[in-house]
């Protein structure tokens, strides 16, 4: 599956985490999280890249300025895949406080969080095997 992007986002996206204090490292092959791990925040990726699994499968390739853990942060369950360094990689966490303050103060922030949410579902929904109609 293609790297789902941040379309026709300004350079202020970057800037919304240029300075960010939660900055998570992670060393090429190391995870992120795992599957099924309990989710508080979601992450964006500013240095590095990483592949992102369901089922032991891959299911997308994040570069620079890509989120995930979204999920777990807005439904507050269970993480529903993995996250692992290719490289030597940098993510920016933002917990629930700092979402909704990037929500509040930041529209294309919170467009973005949905279309994200959006088309990672369409994916899923395609990606389900055809049952006859009933």
């Amino acid at each position: 599956m293609e790297s789902i992007r941040l379309q026709g986002v300004p350079m202020v996206f970057f800037e919304l985490f240029s300075n960010a204090p939660d900055i998570v490292r992670v060393p090429a092959g190391k995870a992120l999280f795992h599957e099924g791990e309990e989710g508080c925040c979601m992450f964006v990726l500013t240095i590095g890249s990483a592949e992102v699994y369901v089922k032991n499968r891959r299911v997308e390739l994040l570069v620079p300025g890509n989120m995930v853990g979204e999920l777990a942060l807005v439904t507050r369950g269970p993480r529903t895949a993995t996250v692992l360094a290719l490289e030597d990689s940098e993510f920016v966490s933002i917990d629930e406080d700092r979402f909704n303050y990037l929500v509040q103060h930041t529209p294309f922030f919170a467009l973005n969080v949905m279309r994200l949410l959006a088309e990672r579902l369409a994916a899923a929904s395609s990606a389900l095997p055809a049952v006859e109609d009933v």
